[in-house]
């Protein structure tokens, strides 16, 4: 009838949609049968928009008032019904939009017919897939239906009971429903071969209980939501749900508490919010919390969700509990798999990978491989790149309340110890790589072999900083000194390497504390010329730097420790010279030199003849400043002048960036701008920020004074990201601005 209507007003399918408002989808449902029943105000619509009058526009709308009956009684009222959609559902447009493809994916088979939510507990996966299903409505005329597969539970809905509910809810009464599992999935994918629906299988336990639910094409679609990858499933679109970002979590929290009429609470909100994680469970059960006791504040909520030993207890109102839904997904693992993850809560950092996870656990390498790919599986681990591993913090405190509830205090304890012992010696061997009395490690211990190269040992260093920082405060509380001491003192090459990381202080006051702990006041010393380098250049703070250097002549003269002597004047010879004291910095230096000199510690030598070099350029006599640098230059260059290969090529750049900048304060502008590049490339590639960005900057200026206006705003554009990359926010925006405004 509609279609006789429409030809007879010679309007295409697009046309009669625009004019009525009725989706073209949906006019072709109707027009090919699928939908016999359209809402009343549907049709209307499109009387009106094919000006249907009198005897045809009654005889359409009793068509589809018919159509409506006929559905009425072929299906049940009540079964597998949509639960009700929250009324302060916020954010996730981005996911709303993915679920939208449902309706618009055509009917051939190896469409995309079926989409698969996944993700951890707590996360909103059955809220925005019971969202999701009420907005498609209208586009499913065949009908919405849900069904909680309850994958969760001691015992997850069969396949046959989920198909008899299934198919008792698309109308099939009971006598002609098949016996046997194979006959009722052939019954139920011919009923979504040609009936337009949406049905919803919440909870999925495993691939084997979703599969026969499945439709094998047609005008059916399937939604699916599980804590499982379900990896199993082909053909299927997955979407991955993560928490809410820090805006939407705000907002779903102040839309819950909207009726509390307190006065403004909104940094407590935002802490409130920031505590729970993004977790859409933990804000409803924080705003429900908070709801239910109008005389609570949210900020003293927020003081109280801030002490982690409560945290997961105060997450809880009435039925709903943080917890509980974590308990789920913890019970559904191999027993072996459960002593892995909560174990890993004594890790120190946010992330890990297999090694650790294998200290940890007690497990050989493939064990934690398995134990980690079931707990992604589950959501209760959260993978990402290079093999690494991360709980999210709700998720490790609920870890730690495992272990502290199943496992005794000794055990907990010698856990503890293992973790500790294995990062502080695997930090220990990759600080030594750059170390030139240790270098290559001639045979590395089975479970340091990672460790086998000194990029490496770079990496594993930068990576894990949060676990071996950790393991180190935790040694030093139990006066493990000699460890502490042996780690920290491992640093001292590498951390040229690191120079503007935040934690170098740190680590060196624990040496210095353990040092003296220890009774060893040469180490103690050595410590405290550390910790003068580290507010000489990290830090620029000159005056505590000179204070350092002053303890730690003091206690290497005490103890005959000559080459920290040395190194203290280097470091108060760079001081001095930023202090503009320019003949005690230059005395410094020479001391220093003149003491490596003597102790044959040519690899120190070349630091203090740099330094001296900088304290000339300073005091204006560039040309002496060249040729030491020239000097130094040319003993970096030789093969035979005893300095180690690791530290000539770490020097290198830095001679070739002043020599760059001497050539350059002396006019020879095409000569400093060939050793500038050249040394701004070497440092790229020793990854030495700290000293590119600077040399960058010279090469920029001297670019425009040559007049190579477009190299020097390149050159102005890098340090600036440079500089940023060091958090030196100042020196960026200088950089950027005069990247802009460069003539």
């Amino acid at each position: 009838m509609l279609r006789r209507h429409r030809h007879a007003a010679r309007l295409t399918l697009e046309q009669l949609a625009m004019a009525s408002g009725v989706s073209d989808r949906t006019l072709s449902d109707m027009e090919r049968g699928r939908s016999k029943g359209p809402q009343h105000r549907t049709v209307t619509a499109l009387a009106d928009a094919l000006g249907l009058v009198d005897a045809d526009r009654r005889q359409l709308v009793e068509l589809a008032r018919e159509g409506r009956l006929r559905d009425r009684w072929a299906r049940p009222t009540g079964l597998c019904e949509l639960p009700r959609s929250v009324d302060d559902f916020t954010g996730r447009a981005a996911e709303l939009a993915w679920t939208g493809e449902l309706s618009r994916t055509g009917d051939a088979p190896g469409t995309a017919n079926v989409a698969l939510i996944t993700g951890p507990a707590g996360l909103g996966k059955t809220t925005l897939a019971v969202r999701a299903a009420h907005t498609l409505r209208p586009d499913f005329p065949g009908g919405v239906f849900f069904l909680d597969l309850f994958g969760m539970s001691a015992r997850p809905l069969p396949v046959e009971e989920a198909l008899v509910t299934l198919l008792r809810a698309l109308g099939i009464p009971d006598r002609q429903i098949p016996g046997d599992v194979a006959g009722r999935a052939s019954l139920y994918r011919s009923r979504l071969r040609d009936r337009r629906v949406l049905i919803v299988l919440d909870n999925a336990a495993a691939e084997e209980q979703v599969r026969p639910l499945l439709p094998g094409g047609g005008a059916g679609r399937i939604l699916v939501t599980s804590r499982r990858l379900l990896a199993g499933l082909e053909g299927v679109r997955r979407l991955g749900l993560g928490p809410l970002p820090s805006p939407e979590a705000v907002e779903l929290l102040t839309g819950i508490l909207a009726d509390r009429g307190t006065p403004d609470e909104g940094a407590a909100v935002r802490q409130l919010a920031r505590l729970c994680g993004g977790l859409p469970l933990a804000l409803r059960i924080t705003g429900n919390r908070l709801v239910s006791r109008p005389g609570w504040h949210a900020a003293d909520l927020a003081v109280r969700l801030t002490d982690e030993e409560r945290r997961l207890d105060q997450l809880s109102a009435g039925d709903l509990k943080i917890a509980t839904a974590f308990g789920l997904s913890y019970a559904q693992l191999a027993i072996s798999t459960r002593r892995v993850f909560r174990r890993l809560a004594v890790v120190p950092g946010r992330g890990f990978d297999a090694a650790l996870a294998a200290v940890a656990g007690g497990t050989p390498i493939q064990g934690a491989w398995d134990a980690l790919d079931e707990l992604v599986d589950l959501g209760l681990l959260q993978d990402g790149t290079s093999g690494r591993y991360r709980f999210h913090d709700l998720v490790r405190l609920f870890a730690r309340d495992r272990l502290r509830e199943e496992e005794p205090a000794a055990e907990r304890d010698a856990v503890a110890a293992t973790v500790t012992s294995w990062l502080l010696r695997m930090a220990t061997t990759a600080g030594r790589w750059f170390d030139p009395r240790y270098g290559r490690p001639d045979r590395p211990a089975p479970d340091l072999a990672q460790l086998s190269s000194a990029e490496q040992a770079d990496d594993w260093l930068r990576v894990n900083v949060d676990n071996w920082l950790g393991a180190l405060r935790h040694a030093g509380a139990i006066g493990r000194f000699t460890a502490v001491l042996d780690c920290a003192e491992s640093m001292d090459w590498f951390s040229d390497q690191w120079m503007h990381a935040p934690h170098w202080h740190e680590v060196f006051t624990l040496g210095a504390e353990a040092a003296a702990a220890l009774g060893d006041p040469a180490r103690q010393a050595a410590q405290l010329n550390m910790l003068a380098w580290v507010h000489l250049v990290p830090r620029d703070d000159l005056e505590t730097t000179l204070r350092y250097t002053a303890q730690a002549i003091d206690l290497a003269t005490r103890s005959g420790a000559t080459a920290q002597i040395a190194l203290a004047h280097h470091h108060a010879g760079g001081a001095l010279r930023r202090l503009g004291r320019l003949d005690e910095a230059i005395a410094a230096q020479t001391t220093a030199a003149r003491i490596h000199l003597a102790n044959g510690d040519m690899d120190r030598y070349c630091h203090s003849l740099g330094g001296l070099g900088t304290c000339l350029r300073d005091a204006g006599d560039h040309t002496r400043a060249l040729e030491q640098y020239l000097e130094l230059l040319a003993l970096l260059d030789d093969d035979r002048s005893g300095i180690t290969p690791s530290v000539a090529a770490f020097n290198r750049p830095i001679a070739l960036a002043r020599i760059g900048e001497c050539l350059g304060s002396l006019g020879r502008r095409a000569e400093a701008i060939a050793r500038l590049t050249e040394a701004t490339d070497l440092m790229e590639h020793a990854r030495l920020p700290v000293p590119q960005a600077r040399s960058l900057e010279t090469l920029a200026a001297l670019l425009a004074a040559e007049g190579r206006t477009g190299e020097s705003r390149r050159a102005y554009a890098r340090a600036a990201e440079v500089y940023e990359s060091i958090d030196d926010g100042e020196a960026g925006s200088r950089c950027r601005a005069l990247a802009d405004t460069a003539p």
